[in-house]
């Protein structure tokens, strides 16, 4: 029930952003990939979160509920379902939920996190199985090394 509704959520606003995306095949992955941005120490960081999994950034929470994207002989374009909140250490644990919704990696700004410290954003979900079809990423400031 839940996989079967996160498809039709997929696919139904994927077809609001244009009828070029409504098409595309999209498949599970067990990983998202993330990037979160530290307003105030102007650091990005780049974390992978497996599908169920919670992970920190700074004082936030988040949880990833679902994880989809396109084969590799499709349009790319990775989606997943968030729960962010925001978690204070002041002696109640306060827990202040900021985000719960789909994010499309190729149009970060449509449904985005709004805190004004941190902003996050997926990059795009991974399956291991898939590791021989991505090229590695570069370290910052220098160029990717190549392939055999």
């Amino acid at each position: 029930m839940k996989r079967s509704f996160a498809i039709a959520a997929i696919c139904s606003t994927c077809a609001m952003i244009g009828t070029a995306y409504a098409a595309l095949d999209y498949r599970p992955a067990p990983v998202a990939q993330l990037q979160g941005l530290d307003k105030i120490t102007a650091r990005i960081s780049t974390f992978e979160v497996p599908v169920g999994q919670v992970a920190s950034f700074g004082t936030l929470s988040i949880r990833v509920d679902a994880c989809y994207r396109t084969p590799p002989e499709e349009r790319p374009e990775s989606a997943t379902f968030l729960e962010i909140a925001d978690v204070r250490d002041d002696g109640n644990a306060t827990r202040q939920q900021l985000f719960s919704g789909w994010m499309f990696a190729s149009s970060p700004g449509l449904s985005a996190l709004e805190h004004p410290v941190y902003d996050v954003w997926l990059k795009e979900c991974l399956d291991p199985a898939d590791v021989g079809d991505s090229k590695p990423e570069a370290a910052q400031g220098k160029p990717a090394p190549e392939q055999p």
